[in-house]
């Protein structure tokens, strides 16, 4: 597995570890044989911004994007594709909903982000659910406390 992890924001104080993210990367993608590529962008606010404005039209920052990469017809490649993590609306977040552990919401933001690279989504109820338990059982293995994402 090959992390490119970015570190875009000014602060850089208290971010999980490169060390951190890869045993959550290891973790998400164990059951795949096949060589995985994921690149993770740290970014502030006004990055976020600007990116969700301007793939999803909403003038405001979110907590994490995700951009799957599609190879070029013939093409084969790795990249499962970029995750996209926004540093003062995962912390704020953390603050707001009472997270026991910081760590706990930048693990759930990364698994959240890898499921919509693997095609999960939440249009639908039907879509949330089924990618909300996904998410509480990965947390789980991982050994967080789930109390504050259902």
């Amino acid at each position: 597995m090959v992390l490119d992890l970015q570190l875009a924001c000014k602060n850089l104080d208290g971010l999980p570890s490169r060390k951190l993210f890869k045993s959550w990367m290891r973790g998400m993608f164990s059951t795949y044989k096949k060589k995985i590529e994921l690149t993770i962008r740290i970014v502030d606010a006004k990055e976020m911004r600007y990116l969700n404005w301007y793939y999803l039209g909403k003038n405001y920052p979110t907590n994490v994007l995700s951009f799957p990469f599609v190879p070029p017809s013939g093409i084969k490649s790795s990249l499962l594709g970029d995750i996209v993590l926004c540093r003062q609306v995962i912390e704020y977040e953390s603050k707001k909903r009472n997270v026991p552990s910081t760590s706990a919401h930048w693990a759930h933001m990364m698994i959240h982000g890898s499921l919509h690279l693997l095609g999960y989504n939440h249009l639908l109820d039907e879509e949330a659910i089924l990618m909300k338990q996904t998410e509480i059982s990965i947390l789980q293995q991982y050994g967080y406390q789930t109390c504050c994402y259902t």
